[in-house]
C-alpha cells in the first residue's frame, strides 16, 4: 500500500473538540470549546425564519453574496477607518478557520517560514504545516503575555513570509497595545513580511483596553490580510461565516484558493446574517457590557475559590493555574476534572510551543446560571480532585 501524506504525520485530533466529547461523556459543564449556550440576537433568527421561505437555497456568488459583502464592507469601513470595496477587497469564507487557511495558502510557498506567537490557537501551527511552511514560535510572556522585541526581531531575521497575529488573543485574552502593534508593523516593513490577522474577538474587549485593527496602521493595509468571522460577535458559531479583507491583488488570489477549498459559504445563512451586519453601535456596546459582566462574575467566583488565574483583556478565555494539584499532565488533569468535578476545560499545553503544564483554559461564553453552576462544582475541587 502507498504511504499517506507526511504533512499530517505529527497531527492529533483537535484537543479542544476532544474535550467537548469528554465533557459530554461525563455530563460536565462544558467550558472547553468556546461556543455560547444562549441564543443569537432575535432579529437575526427572525430573518433566518423568513429566508427559509425565500429563494436563497442555491449557490451564492463564490466569494460571497453581494448584499452580505456590501453590509460587511459598510460595517468594517466604519471600524477600520478606510473605505473597503465589497467587490474587490472581501472574500466570504466558511468560518475564520477557512479564512486563515485561504490566507496562508495565498501568501506562502512550501519552505517559507511563518511567525506564530505562543500561546496560540491550535489551528495556526497546523495551517502553517498544511501550507508546506515552517512555523517560527515567539513566546508571549505570562502573566501579561507581552513579547520581547529583540526575540521577535531575531525571528524576523529568518525572513519569514508572514506573521500570524491573533488580537484579541485566544487563549490568553491579550489585547495588543498600539506600541506593540507598531513594533510588529515596523519589523514587517523592515523585513518585507505579510501579517495575517485573526480578529474574531474584535468586539469583545474590556475597558480600558481597545482593539486596534492592524490594517489601519500607517503603511500596513498593503501587507495585511485581515481574517475574522461572525461566530463570536453574533453567537452563531455553527453558521460558519467568516471573511478575508485585503487589498485587491491579494484578494484575487484568496478568491481562487477559496473557490477550490469550499466553493462558497451557505447562501441562506449569509442572507440572514446581513441583519446582524447592519446593527448599530449600540449592539456592540451591549455585547461588550454583556461579556464584561460574565468575566467579572467568573473572575470573582475563581477568586472566592482561591485559584490563581489570568485576567483577560479581551476575548472570553481564562487560563487557570493548576500547579498546586501537582499533575504532570494537564491533559490527564482535564480528563479527571470532567469526570470528578463535572467541569470541562482544555489543557493549556495544547496552546504552547514551550513546555508548559501549569495552565488549563476555561471560557465563559455561557449563561450566568451555567457559570454559577460550574463555579459551584469547582468550589469542591480540592476535596474531590483525585491525586494523579
Amino acid at each position: 500500500m502507498p504511504q499517506l501524506s507526511n504533512r499530517t504525520a505529527n497531527f492529533t485530533d483537535s484537543v479542544i473538540r476532544r474535550m467537548t466529547r469528554i465533557s459530554n461523556k461525563y455530563g460536565a459543564v462544558n467550558l472547553s470549546q468556546g461556543f455560547p449556550d444562549f441564543e443569537p440576537p432575535k432579529a437575526i433568527l427572525d430573518r433566518l425564519a423568513e429566508v427559509t421561505r425565500e429563494d436563497f437555497h442555491q449557490y451564492s456568488i463564490t466569494w460571497g453574496a453581494q448584499n452580505f459583502r456590501e453590509a460587511l464592507a459598510g460595517k468594517q469601513s466604519r471600524l477600520m477607518g478606510r473605505t473597503i470595496d465589497p467587490n474587490g477587497e472581501i472574500v466570504v469564507t466558511c468560518g475564520s478557520t477557512e479564512a486563515m487557511m485561504a490566507a496562508m495558502m495565498s501568501v506562502t510557498n512550501p519552505g517559507d517560514k511563518v511567525i506564530v506567537f505562543s500561546p496560540f490557537y491550535e489551528n495556526y501551527g497546523a495551517d502553517t504545516i498544511l501550507s508546506g511552511a515552517e512555523p517560527i514560535y515567539v513566546p508571549l510572556i505570562p502573566p501579561e503575555f507581552s513579547f520581547d522585541a529583540n526575540v521577535l526581531e531575531e525571528a524576523f531575521k529568518q525572513h519569514p513570509k508572514a506573521l500570524i497575529l491573533c488580537n484579541p488573543s485566544n487563549p490568553c485574552g491579550k489585547v495588543f497595545t498600539l506600541e506593540e502593534l507598531q513594533i510588529i508593523a515596523d519589523l514587517a516593513k523592515k523585513y518585507d513580511t505579510f501579517v495575517i490577522t485573526d480578529e474574531v474577538y474584535e468586539h469583545i474587549v474590556y475597558a480600558p483596553h481597545k482593539h486596534i485593527y492592524f490594517a489601519s496602521l500607517p503603511g500596513m493595509w498593503e501587507r495585511t490580510i485581515s481574517c475574522s468571522s461572525l461566530s463570536k460577535t453574533y453567537s452563531i458559531t455553527g453558521w460558519r461565516l467568516g471573511y478575508v479583507i485585503a487589498p485587491p491583488n491579494i484578494i484575487d488570489t484568496v478568491k481562487k484558493v477559496h473557490d477550490f477549498l469550499t466553493v462558497g459559504a451557505a447562501a441562506p445563512l449569509q442572507e440572514a446574517a446581513v441583519t446582524g451586519l447592519r446593527f448599530g453601535d449600540d449592539y456592540y456596546k451591549w455585547l461588550q457590557d454583556k461579556y464584561t459582566e460574565k468575566r467579572d462574575l467568573f473572575l470573582k467566583g475563581l477568586d472566592d475559590i482561591g485559584i490563581q488565574h489570568t485576567v483577560p483583556q479581551g476575548a472570553y478565555y481564562i487560563l487557570l493555574d493548576i500547579s498546586e494539584f501537582g499533575y504532570k499532565s494537564d491533559l490527564v488533569f482535564c480528563e479527571k476534572l470532567a469526570e470528578y468535578i463535572g467541569v470541562g476545560a482544555v489543557p493549556g499545553s495544547s496552546f504552547f510551543k514551550e513546555h508548559e503544564n501549569r495552565y488549563i483554559r476555561f471560557h465563559y461564553a455561557k449563561k450566568n446560571e451555567t457559570l454559577e453552576k460550574a463555579l459551584e462544582r469547582l468550589s469542591d475541587i480540592r476535596k474531590k480532585m483525585p491525586k494523579e
